[in-house]
Formats: structure tokens, C-alpha cells, sequence
């Protein structure tokens, strides 16, 4: 191996300080009371931000891994640290309107989201053959865990400065951490292995007929990965919309409280991306999304009767665990069926999964808390999707090694 080949490890690290920032976008409930509060904008209104921010991250994901592809990571990387600082930053003029709002935090930030997203997963996942169900989750463990961080501080400067300048004060940290990490992003040179591994036949022989994008989408596997994706995403991205002002309700606990709540269950969605991708590396990827669903089902039927901080959190912390469990454990997933070779854009189209949950999850909670008055039938519907979702599983497969006149798999 030459010299001069940088430290994979390090390539890392750079990778979950990008994602950190990126996964920032978690803490959006803490910012919803105080929008509401300081304009009178419905919460249907103000949670269409966090909405539009989630969907456009799946096509921007997809365009990263077209982009990558030509250009690189690095270039990605860092158009993805300017556009989604720059989105944060310019939320703070949301007193022009909703639809400055929604054009800068959900448009342009959703954006540089879905850059920056992609990189690390797509990078590091060749970077580390050896260990690919840990690294993706490594991966994305960060951008579980950016809520944490953020859900506390960004309520001490709502108190402080206002939500309007918060927006700005985060948007040039963001800024500075995302361009910071991209900065190291590679790909490792061609034919690169870690020292003292050697590829199983199987791998060697999935990587010399990989599949490419158009392949993949004649497969009924990749719309079996896509929709347990979905699902698990809906779950998730519904608790994580409202976590704030859910805990708030429920267990009648102060806004302090129900931010630092929201700090807690973000661990959950860091850990729970390096757990269950780390697990999968043993029991396998579908069994993992065969354990999270019916586990998902009972805790959404518990949360209505929750009648305690601690009871709700221990709740959320599951359905989060479950929730980074997906995201952890899919680009392995995808890996696994259809190579590494094109997993950047076969894997970034799938994000539009998250994309449309982002979609759903957000508005079913937010409309049904609005049109009952309680978060009840919300949490039951989630509950029955999950239990029906359990099926899927059990019925995706591998493809089958069947190769295309053109060198990949048809």
C-alpha cells in the first residue's frame, strides 16, 4: 500500500463530525413552540420546514451520489457544508414570512443535507470492506446523535437571543463543522484492501459483476429495501417531529425538560444506528428489521398511557433506537445485494424513503394532534403500520447472481 494513503480512520472521524452537524436537523421541535409563539403560525405550518428539509434530503442524496461519482467526495462535501450552513443561516429573516421559512431552513438547508448525507456513508463503506455493517453505522451514528447537542444549546440561545438569531449562531457553526470534515473526505485508491484481509469469494465475485443503478431498479429487491426504509422511517421521523411538545403534553414537564429530552432520545438514534448495523454483521440485515417493527407496534401502543417523564422517554429511546437501527444497518443492506461499486447512488435514490416518511410521519402526527386534540390515535395508527410492516421482511431475498450481457448483474 503506498505511503501516502491516508489513515482510513481518520477519514472517519471527519465523516461523523460532518454528520453531527448534519444531524442537527433532529433538534427542529425545540425551534416549533417558539416559531408558533413569536408569529402565530399553526403547528401544521411550522412543522412543513422540518417536512420539506426531510424530502428534499432523499433526491439531494441521490443527486450527491451522481455528483460524487464524477467529481469526487470532496467537492460534494463541501458544497454540501455551504448550502446547508448558508439554509440554517438565512432562517434566521424568517420574520419576511412562512415562505422564506420554508425556502431557506427547508429548501436550500434540505439540500445541503442531502449532499453532505451521502458522502461519508458512500466513502466509508469502501473504505472499510472488512467491517461494513459497523462503519455504516459508525457512519451515520453522528447524525443520530447531532440532536444531542444541539436540542440544549439551541434552547439556552432561544432564551437568550431569540430564535431568530439561534438560526444564524447555528448556521455559521454548521457551516464551519461540515466544509471542516470535507476536507478529509477521499475515496481510497483503486484496488485498495485493509492489510491482512482478503474478500471471501463471494464478495470478490458480487464486486466483479456489480450491479449499477439501472440494474438495481429492475430488481424487486431494491423496492423491498425501500419500503422497509420507509416504514421504519415513518415510525421514527413522527416521534422526532413533535418530541419536544409531545413530551411537554403528556407528562406535563416544562419546555427545559422536554428539550433535554430530546438530547436523550437522540442518543438512542445515534447508538441505535451503530447497534443494530454492528448486530446485523451477525444475525443478518433482515433480521434486524424482522426484530425493530413488531418491537416498534407494542411501544406505540404504550405511549398514550405513559404517565411519567421516565415511562415516555424509555418509550422514545426504543422507537429511536429502532428508527437509527434503519439507517444503520440499510447501506450495508444494499451493499450486500448489489455491490459497492454504485452504492452511492443506488443507495441515494433509495433515501427518497426518507424523503417521502419525512413526508407522512410529520404531517399524520401533527394534523391528527391538531384535528383530536391529543397525540392518541396518531400513536395507535403508527402502532397497527408497524405490526402490518413486520411482513416485509420475511419476504425479501437476495437477488439472484444473474449477469447482464454488459458485466452486471441484470
Amino acid at each position: 500500500m503506498p505511503p501516502t494513503t491516508p489513515n482510513r480512520w481518520t477519514i472517519a472521524i471527519a465523516g461523523v463530525v460532518m454528520q453531527i452537524a448534519l444531524g442537527a436537523i433532529y433538534a427542529w421541535s425545540v425551534f416549533r413552540t417558539p416559531l408558533v409563539q413569536e408569529f402565530g403560525w399553526t403547528i401544521s405550518e411550522v412543522t412543513l420546514a422540518f417536512t420539506i428539509a426531510i424530502f428534499v434530503v432523499g433526491f439531494a442524496t441521490f443527486g450527491g451520489g451522481i455528483w460524487m461519482r464524477r467529481s469526487g467526495p470532496r467537492t460534494v462535501a463541501l458544497a454540501a457544508g455551504v448550502l446547508y450552513g448558508s439554509g440554517v443561516f438565512l432562517a434566521s429573516f424568517a420574520d419576511l414570512g412562512l415562505w422564506w421559512l420554508y425556502a431557506s431552513y427547508g429548501l436550500l438547508g434540505g439540500i445541503g443535507l442531502g449532499l453532505g448525507y451521502i458522502v461519508p456513508v458512500a466513502t466509508l463503506v469502501k473504505w472499510f470492506p472488512d467491517k461494513r455493517g459497523m462503519i455504516t453505522g459508525l457512519a451515520v451514528a453522528g447524525f443520530g446523535a447531532g440532536a444531542l447537542l444541539t436540542a440544549p444549546i439551541a434552547t439556552r440561545l432561544i432564551d437568550t437571543v431569540g430564535v431568530l438569531d439561534t438560526f444564524a449562531v447555528l448556521g455559521i457553526i454548521y457551516l464551519v463543522m461540515v466544509v471542516g470534515g470535507a476536507l478529509f473526505m477521499q475515496d481510497p485508491p483503486a484496488g485498495y484492501k485493509p492489510a491482512g484481509w482478503a474478500p471471501p469469494l463471494a464478495t470478490q465475485q458480487q464486486q466483479a459483476a456489480a450491479y449499477t443503478l439501472k440494474s438495481a431498479l429492475r430488481s424487486w429487491q431494491w423496492y423491498g429495501l425501500w419500503a422497509l426504509l420507509f416504514l421504519n422511517t415513518t415510525a421514527g421521523i413522527a416521534i422526532i417531529s413533535q418530541a419536544a411538545p409531545m413530551a411537554m403534553e403528556i407528562t406535563n414537564v416544562s419546555a427545559a425538560l422536554a428539550a433535554a429530552t430530546v438530547g436523550l432520545i437522540s442518543i438512542a438514534n445515534g447508538v441505535g444506528r451503530l447497534f443494530w448495523a454492528w448486530l446485523s454483521d451477525f444475525i443478518g440485515r433482515r433480521n434486524v428489521f424482522l426484530v425493530m417493527f413488531p418491537l416498534q407496534a407494542i411501544v406505540f401502543w404504550l405511549i398514550p398511557s405513559a404517565g411519567s417523564l421516565t415511562a415516555f422517554a424509555a418509550l422514545a429511546l426504543i422507537v429511536l433506537l429502532c428508527y437509527g437501527g434503519g439507517f444503520g444497518t440499510m447501506p450495508a443492506f444494499v451493499a450486500d445485494y448489489f455491490g459497492t461499486e454504485h452504492v452511492g447512488t443506488i443507495y441515494g435514490l433509495m433515501l427518497t424513503a426518507w424523503s417521502f416518511a419525512g413526508v407522512l410521519g410529520p404531517t399524520l402526527i401533527a394534523s391528527l394532534r391538531e384535528n383530536t386534540g391529543s397525540y392518541d390515535q396518531a400513536m395507535y395508527i403508527i402502532a397497527g403500520l408497524m405490526l402490518v410492516s413486520a411482513v416485509i421482511p420475511l419476504m425479501v431475498r437476495p437477488p439472484a447472481p444473474e449477469t447482464s450481457e454488459s458485466g452486471n448483474y441484470a
